[in-house]
């Protein structure tokens, strides 16, 4: 039996990167999807590879910091599949980056908005939805920039991430006897479009790849199995969890 059969799950971010790889592998493992994103074009791309696959999908586009949005999302899960099981609340930015005593106050609100607060407002509307199905899981994507690893000129991406591992913990312990589990993911650098901002040349991803104990950036599919792990029942004793997926940049002092 597939690991999320029958399941209804929303995933955020779903156009690109992260998200869409996920997406792929949740609905190849059973998963009824909302995949959501601002590109249109890019969502009915992935919706239509889900649709010729055999699997069942929707995609919703507009832009996780405004809350209609995330209402939005919800009520077309249960509009369409009649609940919500997973949610995987991937959508993120790195924001502006450069000398923190130099960043605009809008630029900070704006990356905070669209990695912190949209979280909180996905939250908002999801919990109640998970608890009508007696439970489910919750997972935020955050990083290990903030938490275990500090990186100059990006104090509001830094703070946004961080904060999301302390709303992880805060409804794990809220919702843990009510059968929701709430896990952050924390990848390490990861080929996607978002990871070429950080190694935008041969060179800079050549420094960058030296950071990790494996000497390599991870896949999206290698995150997706991540968020599978903490989608399914393989990790049913897990909760409030920030699960470093790093490659080991985190320990690494070589």
């Amino acid at each position: 039996m597939n690991a999320l059969e029958n399941r209804v799950a929303i995933i955020t971010g779903a156009s690109s990167g992260i998200g869409h790889a996920a997406a792929r592998l949740f609905a190849r493992q059973g998963a009824k999807l909302v995949v959501a994103a601002r590109r249109r074009d890019k969502l009915q791309a992935l919706v239509d590879e889900i649709h010729a696959s055999g699997g069942e999908a929707v995609a919703v586009d507009g832009d996780v910091r405004e809350e209609t949005f995330a209402r939005s999302l919800v009520d077309t899960a249960l509009q369409h599949f009649g609940g919500l099981d997973v949610a995987f609340n991937n959508a993120g930015t790195l924001g502006a980056m450069g000398a923190t005593h130099e960043l605009a106050l809008a630029d900070w609100a704006a990356t905070l908005d669209t990695n912190l607060t949209s979280a909180f407002l996905a939250a908002k509307y999801q919990l109640p939805a998970l608890l009508a199905r007696g439970g489910g899981s919750m997972i935020f994507t955050s990083s290990f920039v903030g938490h275990t690893v500090g990186f100059p000129g990006v104090a509001a991406y830094a703070a946004s991430k961080a904060g999301l591992i302390g709303l992880t913990q805060a409804l794990a312990v809220e919702f843990g006897t009510r059968g929701i589990r709430v896990n952050a993911l924390l990848p390490g650098g990861t080929d996607t479009p978002m990871g070429e901002a950080f190694a935008s040349t041969p060179q800079a991803r050549a420094a960058i790849e030296g950071l990790y104990a494996m000497k390599r950036l991870a896949t999206a599919e290698e995150m997706a199995k991540s968020a599978l792990y903490l989608a399914s029942d393989a990790s049913s004793f897990t909760t409030g969890s920030a699960l470093l997926v790093d490659g080991g940049v985190s320990i690494n002092r070589s």
